[in-house]
């Protein structure tokens, strides 16, 4: 089969999370047709997996223009810009509806396994701008299936390759068959099961983020809780403590990300979780009863825990597109142009320079790596620079350069830019309008997880990162 002529050919789009919808909606603003293939079985399907976490961001702040402007038609508002939403609340209130907009322009148990040019691998030179992408990928029944597409991009995130429990960037040794004892993601201690998992007992939190920090609240506030007598976290770190361990703090303009770390702090003061630093993990061990006990690279040995939570990053998969000519910095796995903006050794997120299809363009013509996939293995992403970023691919494709060239983004500044904000916190201060530059926070009061079948008050967490 011969492939079409490529100006025929849609855009294929890899993710129906935010960053995936809205290419699709910015595409659909510049006349030309997307096609969003997920592997999940429904829209956000990554967020989710994390329903449970609030935002730092406000719904002013994840809901993309472009997709506002396609969901006007049906009716649907916007939630209150200055409020935060869950996890849960952006996919159901935003990412559903925007789903359902774009129709069978968006397939679901579509899992691609493979991007190429058609009739040429990666080596092949010949005439290879001038042929189509082709996509492969396995239907949910297992059927395989190409589809030819004029551009790709790749939408799909990190949420599925989580860094491990190894401080060099390997499993440690036993990890893997430790697994029935290790998470990666921050427990939901509302649901009863995983509460049951965690009260009263031991547990490890490999990690330095905002992850972190709210895993160590969450349990800090599941120990003060009636049944959590006992919960007690280890709070690992590979570095020592220092002033900008618990990020911002009063400094940040992210309020809810400020106390966020402050609560971490507090885990720690108030004896809900030891602090073990300069630890990097090679090995996990079981001991007699089946409990896990940690090793370092120096030797040491800590006490046994009995559940580890590994929240130390996410990385990109890159397998399938390896037939791709794609030019990524060695360290961060992130596009070379982009990589310095975003060095986390340098840059918090609101030290990024604004960037659009220049940065994120590749040897490869015509494929793009947008989102959270586009960082690579940087923490510090925000919904709005991927909005920003898949609005100025799309007028790129469409040959509309100055508005591609055109790109203007203020992010807050200060503080530890990634993960989410925790669920249950009292209303945190706020600037008129929603906005990032707000008073100072306060320290964030969880109120323990509901025991099954009570009621729990829920308040936003605030800010403006996203997970």
């Amino acid at each position: 089969m011969n492939a079409p002529a490529t100006t025929e050919l849609p855009v294929v789009v890899i993710g129906a999370g935010p960053a995936g919808l809205a290419a699709a909606a910015h595409l659909l603003d510049q006349g030309i047709e997307p096609l969003v293939l997920e592997a999940g079985q429904g829209a956000g399907a990554a967020v989710r997996e994390w329903s449970h976490v609030r935002l730092f961001s406000t719904w002013g702040e994840v809901v993309d223009p472009a997709a506002e402007k396609l969901l006007a038609p049906t009716g649907w508002t916007r939630p209150d810009p200055a409020t935060y939403p869950s996890g849960g609340d952006w996919a159901d209130l935003y990412l559903r509806p925007l789903a359902d907009v774009l129709g069978d322009r968006a397939r679901y148990g579509a899992r691609v396994t493979g991007v190429s040019r058609s009739g040429r691998d990666r080596i092949v030179d010949a005439d290879r701008e001038q042929q189509p992408f082709v996509v492969h990928l396995t239907q949910a029944d297992g059927r395989e299936e190409r589809i030819f597409a004029r551009a790709v991009i790749d939408a799909s995130g990190t949420w599925t390759a989580p860094s491990p429990a190894g401080g060099n960037g390997l499993a440690a040794l036993g990890e893997k068959a430790a697994a029935d004892r290790i998470t990666y993601r921050v427990p939901d201690l509302k649901d009863p099961a995983v509460r049951a998992r965690y009260a009263g007992k031991r547990t490890a939190v490999i990690g330095s983020g905002a992850s972190a920090f709210t895993a160590l609240a969450y349990l800090a506030d599941l120990a003060k809780s009636d049944g959590g007598a006992g919960t007690k976290g280890v709070w690992i770190l590979r570095r020592g403590i220092s002033g900008s361990t618990f990020g911002g703090g009063e400094a940040d303009q992210l309020p809810a990300r400020g106390a966020l770390g402050l609560a971490a702090k507090a885990a720690v003061d108030e004896g809900h979780a030891d602090a073990v630093t300069g630890f990097r993990t090679e090995a996990i061990e079981r001991d007699t009863d089946g409990r896990l006990i940690l090793v370092g690279e120096d030797g040491r040995r800590l006490n046994a825990v009995d559940e580890v939570i590994v929240l130390t990053g996410f990385r990109p998969d890159l397998s399938f597109l390896n037939e791709l000519r794609l030019g990524l910095d060695e360290r961060l796995q992130a596009p070379v142009a982009l990589a310095p903006l975003i060095d986390p050794n340098q840059h918090s997120c609101g030290t990024v320079y604004p960037h659009g299809h220049r940065e994120l363009s590749h040897p490869e013509q015509g494929v793009y790596l947008v989102g959270m996939k586009s960082y690579g293995r940087a923490p510090t992403f925000l919904a709005m620079t991927g909005y920003e970023q898949v609005r100025s691919v799309a007028a790129a494709i469409a040959g509309d350069l100055a508005s591609a060239d055109r790109v203007e983004l203020t992010l807050p500044e200060t503080g530890v830019c990634g993960g989410a904000g925790l669920f249950d916190a009292p209303d945190t201060a706020q600037a008129d309008g929603g906005g990032c530059c707000a008073p100072a926070p306060q320290l964030v009061q969880l109120g323990a997880p509901a025991a099954a079948g009570a009621a729990t008050k829920q308040a936003p967490a605030g800010g403006c990162c996203d997970s």
